[in-house]
């Protein structure tokens, strides 16, 4: 792994194997960017988890993870609007959030460089939706880049600055999770020298968009949008490489997989290569349409490019083939692959492809006959102490919203805790839909980061309209599943200077939630049991919100200060002459640090992988389960 330090080397020329991610970190200080702001996401995590090392390190440079993707942007954007070159980073549902200030910041534009990366996520590995955030730029007008690889994350970022200061416009830069998460060689660039504080120079019938603003501003927008698309039709991001009867339009990750296959299958084949993908270079495209018969589109997800294709093609009476998605060649779904685009071209050609995968779907059939390891909380993980007790106290019999995090994982059995899930914050206003119009108990959770980007909102609603939800912040002290970023509660900021801590439960107490604890879930299950019926039996009788902040650190956090102190406490074990092989602990905790001794059938404590957190000994009924002394 290419560690922070080795990105901030002023060395042009030097080497180094990078991540499309770790690319564009090194990108932001090539490109003399003054103020990065994002809302961490994976695929786009690494960005900033370097730049956050970095910035201490950098003069004139601010970086920060903003509370929430529509407030990364407004932060972003009016940095570029005072004059100095800012990013915005997101994943694909983050620019869902951030959808507002990003059509209003096309309209009024930006005075110096400015770039909004999404990642996207076909596959949806991360994700709860596959995005296909090219349609933003679309709709917002705005110009958009495609790098397909690490090398081309910064040389095109460096290319996005120039490109956003000539048209004094953001830039949409697009990436998916196999070119973030591809290394690839990147050469490095010289680092120049960013500006200090500048002097915003006002100009409100620019920048505040009132109605006759706006009126006079949208022609503009459109003007610039043309300028752009004289850019696409001469800059060297779009480009045709080989030759041959058949013509390929591609962009992104699917060029590399076009660009394999064609080697692979030793087939010749012109294809146009495009990095600049909104505004399209409609002239290029035609002249390449016009060179083939036959024009295959590769592309992943929505069928973008090979719209705009059959755009150009009819409006010029261009009479050739476009084949992709509308035929059946392409799916609208998930990743491709190398042997996605060998069998389309296969099927369109009428050929045989150079492999034969009847034997490798015959191994791939034989692999899926072993047992699914299905993503699980960590052992040790406090989500699963807290789950197990909200469950518990409510027989099962609750309706449990919930959030985007670690804790979604709750779905699986024997939790069983998620019912239903919409986005970011949505376990508090969903929440509050059910609770009118069922006279169940409902339980929600949501987690300490998710709370301040999306949850205030909801719960001021649930407090303004008395709904009768009970709410359980999970506040693990971090944000976990993205790569244990700090949060307003954790005290640390993007600059790793240390700050004090929003408190959730007096936060909570100042929104007007009139019930409010805070416990800690591995203190004792039996006492978290009660107190989440308590809780529960509490909004049953006020009707309105009431909320249990549940603190305990992610156990991971836990186990790093543990490795480096290199102090334990006493293991956890199974006394197996008083376990009577029940499996109470397996199938009602399902700690993976926990498992079935195969001969008696009774439970044994992985010792290696036991993070400490003692839940355990509260669901053994006949009090197997103990610690050794000290």
């Amino acid at each position: 792994m290419t560690r922070p330090k080795e990105l901030l080397e002023d060395a042009p020329g030097k080497k180094l194997l990078l991540l499309a991610n770790e690319a564009i970190a090194r990108g932001v200080l090539e490109a003399g960017v003054r103020l990065v702001a994002l809302y961490p996401g994976t695929p786009s995590s690494e960005i900033g988890n370097n730049l956050t090392f970095m910035a201490p390190h950098l003069e004139n440079f601010y970086f920060e993870f903003s509370t929430n993707e529509k407030v990364a942007l407004e932060v972003a954007g009016a940095a570029a609007v005072a004059g100095v070159r800012s990013m915005m980073v997101c994943k694909g549902p983050g620019l869902n959030v951030a959808a507002d200030p990003f059509f209003s910041l096309t309209y009024v534009g930006v005075r110096s460089g400015m770039v909004i990366v999404v990642a996207d996520d076909p596959s949806m590995w991360s994700s709860q939706n596959e995005n296909d955030s090219r349609y933003y730029a679309l709709m917002g007008n705005m110009p958009m880049l495609e790098p397909s690889d690490s090398a081309e994350a910064k040389s095109m970022l460096l290319d996005a600055y120039k490109i956003s200061e000539e048209l004094e416009l953001p830039i949409l830069f697009r990436t998916t999770t196999r070119v973030n998460h591809t290394r690839s060689p990147v050469e490095l660039g010289e680092i120049p020298e960013r500006p200090s504080i500048i002097e915003f120079e006002k100009d409100p019938f620019r920048f505040v968009p009132i109605p006759s603003v706006a009126r006079k501003r949208h022609p503009i927008l459109l003007d610039q949008i043309e300028k752009a698309r004289a850019i696409s039709e001469s800059t060297d991001l779009n480009f045709s490489i080989g030759e041959g009867k058949i013509g390929i339009i591609t962009s992104g990750v699917s060029y590399n997989y076009v660009i394999e296959a064609l080697s692979m299958m030793d087939m010749s084949a012109e294809v146009l290569k495009l990095g600049m993908t909104h505004p399209l270079p409609d002239q290029m495209i035609l002249d390449f349409m016009k060179r083939h018969s036959q024009v295959v589109v590769v592309e992943e997800l929505e069928p973008f490019l090979e719209t705009q294709a059959r755009r150009i093609a009819q409006l010029n009476g261009l009479k050739l083939e476009i084949l992709g998605k509308e035929q059946g060649y392409f799916a609208r779904t998930l990743e491709y692959s190398s042997r996605t685009v060998m069998e389309a071209l296969s099927r369109i050609i009428n050929c045989n492809t150079p492999i034969d995968w009847t034997e490798l779907d015959r191994k791939i059939q034989e692999l899926s006959s072993l047992p699914p390891r299905p993503p699980l909380l960590c052992a040790g993980c406090p989500h699963r102490a807290s789950y197990y007790a909200i469950r518990a106290a409510t027989r099962g019999k609750a309706i449990y919203p919930t959030d985007i995090g670690c804790y979604t994982l709750s779905i699986a059995p024997p939790l069983e805790t998620a019912d239903i899930l919409f986005d970011m914050g949505s376990s508090i206003t969903t929440a509050c839909g059910i609770s009118k119009v069922t006279d169940q108990d409902v339980v929600a959770s949501i987690g300490d980061s998710t709370f301040f980007a999306s949850g205030l909102a909801g719960l001021a609603n649930a407090v303004y309209n008395q709904h009768r939800i009970a709410l359980v912040v999970l506040d693990n002290r971090t944000t976990a599943m993205t790569g244990h970023q700090p949060h307003p509660g954790t005290g640390v900021t993007g600059m790793q200077k240390k700050v004090p801590p929003l408190d959730i439960a007096e936060v909570c107490r100042g929104l007007g939630v009139n019930y409010v604890k805070v416990i800690n879930p591995f203190d004792s299950v039996v006492d978290t049991v009660t107190e989440i019926r308590e809780m529960v039996k509490w909004t049953r009788e006020n009707n309105t919100p009431a909320v249990l902040v549940s603190i305990a650190p992610c156990a991971l956090l836990t186990a790093a200060e543990r490795r480096q102190s290199g102090e334990y406490p006493p293991r956890y074990y199974v006394d197996s002459e008083l376990c009577n092989a029940c499996k109470r602990c397996l199938t009602h905790l399902s700690c993976p640090a926990m498992y079935e001794e195969p001969e008696t059938g009774k439970a044994v404590i992985d010792e290696t992988l036991c993070n400490f957190c003692g839940t355990c000994i509260y669901v053994c009924p006949q009090g197997a389960i103990k610690q050794e002394d000290e």
